[in-house]
């Protein structure tokens, strides 16, 4: 028989690779990858926040409140940054600022709740180990919405991302479709750090897409193969943490933003 907890983290490594093989993409080729990192940062100040209602006797779920707080921050970003009207620099300058206003209210929630330093703990490093059935259950809902919303706005999706400008002139509400965009990968984020935490996100949302690009000239090829990448890095991170004393989490990210530079050298070196 296999562990329960062991089928909870294969199955969240399963979610992550979906979603860092959707959003993770998309947001590649959109060019915001920053993104993630803000978005990160803003669902940790939301679940701490949902924590410290849990004190004053409100019960919300945990990567609930970082889901809210994540789209929200995203959805500023985009609409500080004017976003299919004004340059990439905007849009980074907006996600930076929106990225340090989050740390900020992730500093003064955690500032408020000293005495559950373990539970932050665990929001910024994660542990595939430890996810319970209701965080496998949110997650399995968000991951439905994002592979829904990326399959039905598929096309517009690529549009935007890859020629704005065109998308425009053919009278695409280019806005809409890049807050629907911003809002998927906001969510995605909050799906993959309820499984590695804040500070890997980063490294298992985009370095799988990164890499893809790399390698194959298709974009259902990037699709694919970020997904492939994605996932044979999470188990390997599993099985290898049975073995050595590390998160499978971190191992997991090792080797993604491992396999990127070692595509880069190899295609350098080739060049």
């Amino acid at each position: 028989m296999v562990p329960p907890f062991l089928l909870r983290a294969l199955l969240a490594v399963l979610l992550i690779s979906v979603n860092a093989a959707l959003a993770g993409t998309f947001t590649v080729f959109r060019n915001v990858s920053f993104l993630v990192a803000g978005a990160a940062h803003a669902a940790l100040a939301g679940a701490a926040l949902a924590i410290v209602l849990e004190e004053l006797g409100v019960r919300v779920p945990v990567l609930l409140g970082g889901a809210v707080f994540a789209v929200f921050a995203a959805l500023i970003a985009g609409y500080a940054s004017g976003r299919g009207k004004m340059g990439k620099d905007d849009t980074n300058t907006a996600i930076a600022v929106s990225f340090a206003l989050s740390m900020s209210l992730a500093v003064l929630f955690i500032s408020m709740i000293r005495e559950y330093a373990a539970r932050v703990w665990g929001l910024l490093i994660g542990d595939l180990f430890l996810l319970s059935y209701s965080d496998l259950k949110l997650m399995v809902l968000s991951t439905l919405f994002v592979v829904l919303v990326s399959v039905a706005l598929y096309r517009a999706f690529l549009f935007v991302s890859f020629d704005a400008e065109g998308a425009l002139s053919c009278g695409v509400n280019v806005s809409l479709y890049d807050y629907v965009l911003l809002s998927t990968v906001a969510i995605a984020v909050v799906v993959i750090m309820g499984g590695v935490g804040a500070i890997l996100v980063f490294a298992m949302f985009v370095a799988p897409s990164a890499t893809a690009t790399r390698i194959v000239n298709s974009v259902r090829g990037v699709f694919l193969l970020s997904f492939v990448l994605s996932l044979v890095s999470g188990v390997s991170g599993i099985i290898l943490s049975f073995l050595l004393p590390f998160s499978p989490g971190a191992i997991a990210a090792t080797l993604v933003s491992s396999a990127y530079f070692l595509t880069a050298f190899v295609k350098r070196s080739r060049g």
